[in-house]
């Protein structure tokens, strides 16, 4: 599948701002199964751009300084990505939980790949016994990997109810959890906590996923969102594999990955600093655009009605 993305942002201020320092990481890393072919980058007022170039995590940064006063900042990334993905299956030979967690525990890659990197808490992801607990009644030490990981998204998008005013972009997840509500980044930071609580690497996906309109409407152009979910580290034979709590799915060809860290902190689409007064109104427009038109709703999800959007929107 071929797909353009769209990501516009736009800051507006009651009062010009003076100067303004922001971090994007907009550009899609390549990924097993996804090939950038091409990205833009655009923002008015004219700003200074630095090098794009990648962190300690799975991301390109690029520095943005707009040193001219301004009442209204407009970021837009523009990107071509092919994506050939199939959904992965457990298979009879998969390691099983307890493998999985003593082979990260011996890693020694000290790369950004490394498992190692993602096993312990992290500055939004703390490790919670309700999680633990709730989340170990799929995770048996005896499992294979790949069919517990399935079978924890999908009870997470069966007994959670998505829910965009729910949560903020700080909301933790034992809040989340608790109230059996919330977004994609809270049902992923759920997910992860459970994962890390068991043992298990699991890193922090920003993306966007396909959606599909509703049977006889046309796709509404800008209506996408960013999507949130999980990668596990099920091996070093099989690697990194995703699962979407939100949708109850693996990862395939509806999702495209940005950015991949210990959680939203690491990898947010926009951050930064301004100069001011008052506050900022930010708006988001996101288009995923397939250019392909061989339309596979995602399991679990009938009639296109896929869930799509995160904190990173908010």
């Amino acid at each position: 599948m071929i797909y353009d993305i769209r990501h516009r942002t736009r800051f507006r201020y009651a009062y010009p701002v003076r100067f303004a320092r922001c971090n994007l990481r907009l550009k899609p890393v390549d990924w097993p199964g996804q090939r950038l072919e091409r990205h833009a980058l655009s923002i008015t007022p004219e700003a200074t751009l630095g090098l794009t170039r990648p962190t300690g995590y799975i991301a390109h940064m690029t520095r943005v300084v707009i040193d001219r006063p301004s009442s209204e900042i407009v970021i837009e990334s523009r990107s071509r990505i092919i994506v050939d993905r199939p959904a992965p299956e457990p298979r009879p030979d998969d390691p099983t939980i307890a493998e999985v967690a003593a082979m990260a525990r011996a890693s020694r890659d000290l790369s950004a790949t490394s498992p190692a990197n993602y096993l312990f808490a992290s500055p939004l992801i703390a490790m919670f016994p309700e999680i633990a607990a709730w989340c170990a009644e799929e995770l048996a030490p005896d499992r294979g990997i790949v069919e517990a990981g399935l079978a924890l998204a999908r009870r997470i998008m069966a007994e959670f109810r998505y829910d965009g005013d729910a949560t903020e972009t700080d909301t933790s997840p034992a809040e989340a959890f608790a109230e059996r509500h919330g977004v994609c980044q809270d049902f992923a930071q759920i997910m992860i906590s459970g994962l890390r609580s068991a043992g298990l690497p699991a890193a922090y996906v920003s993306g966007y996923l396909r959606t599909l309109p509703p049977p006889g409407k046309p796709r509404l152009v800008g209506a996408d969102a960013t999507h949130a979910w999980v990668l596990i580290w099920c091996g070093p034979k099989r690697g990194w594999i995703g699962f979407d709590p939100t949708n109850g799915c693996a990862m395939a060809n509806d999702h495209i990955v940005t950015a991949i860290g210990r959680d939203y902190s690491d990898i947010s689409p926009v951050d930064g600093i301004f100069l001011g007064r008052d506050g900022q109104r930010i708006d988001v427009e996101v288009d995923v655009e397939p250019l392909e038109e061989a339309i596979l709703p995602l399991p679990g999800r009938e009639n296109g009605a896929i869930n799509a959007g995160s904190g990173a929107s908010r």
